[in-house]
């Protein structure tokens, strides 16, 4: 097995796995089972001046040929007091003092009352402060969360507010409901953050009851925009992260659809250095832990890295602006014998595509090299894996 320990903003992690902000860190009982199981650290459930009251229902999914492939809520912020979590947070600290544990905290763009939280909360003790200025629902109403984090000016300020009076690291969780994350992050770069993270959920409404004529979640015969999470905005959270990665040379910790150890070596070769993971525990509980770290070492070793840190960034140079991604790599579809001539590919090429494949059911396809593009829609409808892309 394969080191996957990892140093992040002066503090050691026995592996990168963090439990993100959300219902599985809603108190020291649940964290200390998670790192009981394994898990390398925690970011507590965001902590306010005042404990939230939540909706129900207040969980919604989004499901694809009977699975579930995202999940929107419209939960909000931690019901717990400041006093209450004064004292949880200690006890997660007595039992696992070498497990980082970030507090998560939240409030108004007011100096007074980010110092005031801070203040609070650090003589707990806790490893870390995550400033989420980013949840996209409910807390918006109130000037907090992402309304913060779509201002670099807010969200520069709220750092150096927070700055002012911390005595341990500072984590800005930003918000990928903006234009341009880099410039967010650059700005809170410029303030004093010792690291960033990303992303949170991505605002959106995920459906709407077709009989009722209703927005879901069904909360009383209403609902409203929520936070969009789950496997379906790992391409969104792997830019994010690249993004900040490239423009801050901060510490970043990755997270946003991530599920398995391949989603979590994806999202540290473009940059990140911890990943945090919340719906899928919802979803399979703190047992993944065991294929997550398992799985990534032995990926480590496969690829000869003796040390995680080697992965960490390995493909953010081979990310470039469009410009710069050569037009002379050139290539075709071709199809193996495994094809059981399904006749998928027949269809989306002449629908969708350059109608160089045709074919008899149950036989393999025939594809004509001249007509065919290279744009990969064959390879993607595939269900057998047929289909490659070779060099013309």
């Amino acid at each position: 097995m394969s080191n996957i320990s990892i140093d992040f903003a002066g503090m050691h992690f026995p592996n990168p796995f963090m439990l993100a902000s959300a219902p599985p860190a809603r108190n020291a009982e649940m964290i200390e089972r998670a790192l009981a199981a394994g898990w390398g650290g925690a970011v507590t459930k965001t902590i306010g001046l005042e404990p939230a009251q939540d909706l129900q229902p207040r969980l919604q999914p989004l499901r694809h040929h009977k699975r579930n492939v995202g999940m929107e809520n419209i939960e909000l912020i931690s019901r717990l007091t400041v006093a209450e979590w004064q004292d949880e947070i200690a006890e997660v600290k007595s039992a696992y003092p070498d497990r980082p544990l970030w507090a998560s905290i939240m409030a108004a763009p007011e100096k007074a009352d980010w110092q005031r939280l801070v203040e609070a909360i650090q003589e707990a003790g806790p490893d870390a402060f995550e400033l989420n200025v980013s949840c996209p629902h409910g807390m918006p109403d109130k000037g907090m969360g992402m309304s913060i984090g779509q201002s670099a000016e807010l969200t520069g300020k709220v750092v150096a507010w927070v700055k002012a009076v911390a005595k341990v690291p500072v984590v800005v969780k930003l918000t990928p409901n903006v234009t341009d994350i880099a410039f967010v992050a650059k700005a809170a770069k410029e303030n004093g953050a010792d690291a960033l993270c990303a992303s949170n959920t991505v605002s959106g409404l995920i459906g709407v009851d077709l009989d009722k004529l209703t927005p879901l979640p069904n909360v009383g015969g209403v609902s409203t925009y929520g936070g969009f999470s789950g496997p379906a905005i790992k391409p969104i959270a792997l830019r994010c992260v690249a993004q900040i990665a490239k423009a801050s040379g901060l510490p970043v910790s990755g997270l946003g659809g991530l599920s398995t150890w391949k989603d979590a070596a994806e999202f540290i070769a473009v940059g990140a250095r911890t990943v945090q993971v919340g719906t899928a525990v919802m979803w399979n509980g703190y047992g993944i832990i065991e294929k997550l770290t398992e799985g990534l070492s032995k990926y480590l070793k496969e690829k000869g890295f003796p040390k995680l840190e080697a992965l960490v960034g390995a493909a953010l140079p081979k990310i470039v602006e469009f410009p710069q991604v050569p037009l002379t790599s050139r290539v075709r579809a071709s199809v193996d014998g495994t094809c059981n001539g399904c006749l998928l590919c027949v269809t989306a090429c002449a629908d969708g595509g350059y109608q160089a494949i045709t074919g008899v059911k149950g036989e393999v396809v025939t594809i004509d090299g001249a007509k065919c593009d290279g744009c990969g829609l064959c390879m993607m409808v595939c269900p057998l894996g047929s289909i490659s892309m070779a060099p013309r």
